[in-house]
């Protein structure tokens, strides 16, 4: 069983030994190489990182990365495994992910659960609404059969993140097909250049909403593991952000 994760990354950081991690350099586009597989080879979207943020590693590994299973995860957030163990000791192995994978066709980090936001809601409230309504408006005419799995979504209050999975590869193939399409087509409707560059991150952000649609309306069978996140994450100021944005309508500046 060939498992290949990309772990995407724009700097040099510690990377699991397990061999199903591959790190790649995403955004290396006219960048000094750091070391790692560059998402700048080969068939590439490597220049439109800053919108398209850690999927552009993913379409390179899409184009030019063979393997009986495809995974992307994230230099500071991997699946943590059944180990006892703190930080990188709890990374998901290679005989964990191969036992998993040979039971479910697909493998996604527990859902990250907003309470008193509903994905659209909370969407509206920290990016800009005319990102969604014009998703929707491309599925309604180019993917018609994923319009109501994408109409309940965005009434939900909790959805699989961070553009996380292992999948079975011709899965993987058939949602990087339908992922990249929409997204183009949404590239081609957005004014960037009315963007912050944290706003324009936009296409990255659309694509973890567009992972449940596809998961949902295809019945594709997964199993849920922990994200486990490498660094310290300041609660108090990422709580704070959520509730201004929920009722002061303040929109994000930053990640947390």
């Amino acid at each position: 069983m060939n498992i290949k994760i990309i772990v995407a990354a724009h700097k040099k950081y510690p990377i699991s030994a397990e061999s199903i991690y591959l790190p790649v350099q995403v955004g290396a586009f006219q960048r000094e190489s750091i070391g790692y597989q560059r998402d700048d080879e080969g068939e590439n979207i490597s220049h439109k990182n800053p919108n398209y943020c850690e999927l552009t590693g993913l379409y390179w590994a899409w184009k030019n990365l063979p393997s009986d299973y495809l995974g992307l995860v994230h230099y500071r957030r991997y699946f943590g495994g059944s180990q006892k163990g703190k930080g990188m000791e709890k990374v998901l192995s290679d005989q964990e992910a191969a036992e998993i994978l040979n039971t479910t066709d697909c493998i996604l980090p527990k859902k990250q659960r907003y309470l008193i936001e509903t994905i659209y809601s909370h969407y509206d409230h920290t990016h800009y609404a005319q990102d969604i309504q014009k998703t929707r408006k491309i599925i309604a005419e180019y993917y018609p059969e994923y319009l109501n799995a994408f109409d309940r979504h965005m009434e939900k209050r909790s959805s699989h993140m961070f553009n996380m999975f292992i999948m079975r590869r011709d899965l993987a193939d058939q949602y990087c097909k339908f992922l990249f399409g929409i997204l183009g087509k949404l590239e081609s409707e957005l004014d960037m250049e009315a963007y912050d560059p944290f706003q324009a991150r936009v296409l990255g952000r659309i694509g973890e909403i567009l992972l449940d649609v596809w998961i949902d309306t295809n019945q594709i069978n997964y199993k849920e593991m922990p994200m486990i996140y490498l660094e310290k994450i300041n609660w108090r100021k990422k709580i704070i952000a959520f509730l201004q944005a929920k009722f002061f309508h303040k929109k994000y500046k930053g990640s947390f």
